[in-house]
């Protein structure tokens, strides 16, 4: 039997250090697992409580909207209008998702359609690539320069090159895996460069409020004429430390937003309502969680580039995201990324993600994940330092 749209879907190369990890663990070792970016940080306690309270109410139990409850979308308003000084109509620039990559992928069924084709960074997380390619369309990769004004040559060399047009750009900011960051004049000169070829930027805005060190990451939206070309997800998983919950929107261009709405009633009914009014109340409620999830996944950015400088792993610390991305050590670069993270699993007993699953451009590099508190980075630091005598 035939399965078109998975066919040529590669290995999850992320299993097979999921694998090791397992076995590691059975056979005693434990392991520091800063692979996958799955936030350990608990969910604020007014969400909690008021997801309780509304879900005793019977009421809340049928069938919620697609689009997303009328406060809960107000509240989405409040939010950008307080954070990034951009004001959205809730009827027409707001709707809610089941997550961010249930938002994105649908997405991608409205804006793309086989002979289409999207501008995607290179490396990415891997829905950017593959939302693009389950709606059937092509995908041209950015490769993440060293400056902005190398990415922006890239997407207008791109746009003018390729045939047919793109009619998409993805991008997200601050970046994973990279942790890049831009600055709002970033913003500005792509906004002008879609409204000038007629494309549609999707940003990805996952980590919206994770910039460091007095860092603010801009919105798209706050770039003038932002409206008419693009939209950007915005995600609760993060910011306000509620994944499994699966608490997401899509705001911008009215046209973009309305056109996802309409596939959307065709497909689900929304997040159980409880959900929803939990995250209403926590987003009016709880304005401070963002700034206090900052400072933790802040110090331990710094537990872990700290560490890693000490045993002669030189990295950057990163300015946003909750990830460091890192080249392979010099003496081990003859493996591949897949290679030196399973030797990482079973020799320091450290999981990361390896550079390849992040699609091309990933390959001679491991991502880090700042899912463990800063005694067990520490811990990390100490196994990798034994493990790794090649550096010396």
């Amino acid at each position: 039997m035939e399965f078109r749209r998975i066919t040529n879907l590669p290995p999850y190369v992320f299993t097979i250090i999921d694998g090791l990890k397992v076995q590691a663990r059975r056979a005693g070792a434990d392991v520091v697992d800063l692979g996958f970016g799955n936030p350990d940080l608990p969910s604020p306690a007014v969400a909690v409580d008021k997801l309780a309270e509304a879900a005793h109410n019977a009421r809340n139990h049928r069938y919620s909207a697609s689009r997303g409850i009328p406060k809960l979308r107000e509240a989405v308003a409040d939010l950008y209008i307080r954070r990034f000084g951009v004001a959205l109509d809730p009827e027409r620039e707001v709707i809610a998702t089941i997550g961010a990559k249930e938002g994105f992928s649908h997405l991608m069924w409205v804006l793309l359609g086989p002979g289409d084709s999207a501008l995607v960074p290179s490396p990415s997380y891997p829905i950017h690539i593959w939302g693009p390619l389950f709606a059937g369309a092509g995908v041209h990769y950015l490769p993440m320069g060293r400056s902005e004004e190398d990415l922006l040559d890239a997407a207008s060399e791109a746009i003018r090159s390729i045939w047919p047009r793109p009619r998409v750009i993805v991008v997200s900011f601050p970046h994973n895996p990279t942790t890049t960051c831009v600055s709002l004049g970033f913003m500005q000169a792509l906004v002008d460069l879609a409204r000038e070829h007629e494309v549609v930027i999707v940003h990805d805005n996952a980590y919206a409020e994770l910039g460091f060190d007095g860092f603010e990451p801009p919105s798209i939206l706050q770039a003038d004429g932002a409206k008419e070309c693009a939209v950007e997800l915005y995600s609760m998983t993060k910011s306000f430390s509620m994944a499994g919950w699966r608490v997401a929107f899509l705001v911008g261009n009215p046209d973009v937003v309305g056109a996802l709405a309409k596939l959307k009633s065709y497909l689900d009914y929304g997040t159980f309502q409880p959900i929803q009014i939990a995250a209403t109340v926590t987003l009016n409620e709880a304005q401070d969680h963002p700034h206090e999830v900052r400072a933790i996944y802040q110090s331990r950015r710094d537990a872990l580039c700290d560490g890693l400088n000490r045993i002669g792993w030189p990295i950057e610390a990163p300015r946003g995201s909750m990830f460091a991305w890192v080249p392979v050590p010099e003496p081990y670069r003859e493996m591949s990324s897949v290679e030196f993270a399973s030797f990482l699993v079973q020799e320091a007993h450290v999981a990361t993600s390896p550079g390849v699953g992040f699609g091309p451009g990933g390959e001679g590099h491991v991502r880090f994940a700042l899912i463990e508190n800063e005694q067990r980075i520490g811990q990390a630091v100490r196994n990798l330092r034994r493990a790794l005598t090649k550096l010396g």
